[in-house]
């Protein structure tokens, strides 16, 4: 896999629905599907789990950072794929190749417009949080009968007040930029249209130090933060994957492409864990 990576170029063409980059210690991670607010198909969740790999592989590359490309950043599985049986989960890995096992290497997740539904749950996934003024996050799931079954559950009241995860998660009203910031969700917001270069200047900055003292420390704050992640995780897919196989999951998810909603959301896509 690493051969299909050069340095300052991109490995797939501009047209790709998953484009990578190296930049210098850097490997940029760019979900490329505007037109349907990149929604995750299987095929991009296993072009992002290769990309994932390629960075804890490769050793002059230190940091990841994901993003994806305007006006959205992630806005879950594609509902149309979800309808037919499809899913943009990988065995181990989970939604996008990441929610279940990310890399062992620092990940920053650069978010410009909303990233909900499973773009969120792979937001939360990330080491570090850059997101423009205009970004939003949330877990819209329950309003389609749905739920949040890419560990978002399970990591959103590690990350802050467990009441407000919960009204969160229960409602499935998103939040903006500044109050994820004032919860401690994101680490800095910046002006609309430079989060990239911004947590690209932050992924610099930690691949200036010493390549095994930040594996350690991301190592040790991450079993500190997340305790039996791995058995926690088994157990909270075991116990949703009932709503998630239901007919009325999949009905829900024809009926909302057929017509989409009040929200003026893309009708192909919705936001939606796997």
């Amino acid at each position: 896999m690493t051969g299909e990576f050069r340095q300052g170029r991109a490995a797939e063409p501009e047209g790709a629905d998953v484009v990578v980059e190296e930049r210098g210690p850097l490997l940029v991670i760019r979900l490329n599907r505007p037109h349907v607010r990149n929604a995750l198909t299987r095929a991009m969740a296993e072009r992002l789990a290769a990309a994932f790999r390629h960075l804890d592989d490769t050793p002059d590359l230190r940091v990841g950072v994901l993003t994806g490309t305007a006006p959205a950043f992630c806005s879950g599985m594609d509902l149309t794929a979800f309808a037919r049986g499809e899913r943009a989960s990988l065995p181990g890995r989970g939604f996008g190749g990441l929610t279940e096992r990310p890399p062992a290497k620092p990940l920053i997740a650069a978010v410009e417009g909303a990233a909900v539904g499973g773009g969120f749950e792979m937001v939360l996934a990330c080491d570090l949080v850059v997101a423009a003024a205009d970004a939003s996050f949330g877990l819209p799931e329950v309003r389609r009968g749905l739920v949040a079954a890419a560990g978002g559950l399970l990591r959103l009241p590690r990350a802050i007040a467990p009441a407000v995860a919960m009204e969160m998660a229960l409602t499935g009203d998103p939040i903006d930029a500044h109050r994820a910031h004032a919860l401690g969700l994101v680490n800095r917001v910046v002006a609309p249209g430079s989060a990239l270069a911004a947590a690209c200047e932050l992924g610099d900055r930690v691949a200036a130090h010493a390549g095994h003292a930040v594996l350690a420390s991301k190592r040790v704050l991450g079993r500190a933060r997340d305790g039996e992640w791995a058995d926690e995780y088994r157990e909270h897919r075991a116990e949703l994957a009932a709503i998630l196989d239901s007919p009325g999951a999949r009905a829900g998810a024809r009926a909302f492409v057929q017509g989409g909603d009040a929200a003026g959301e893309e009708a192909a896509t919705g936001p939606v864990s796997p």
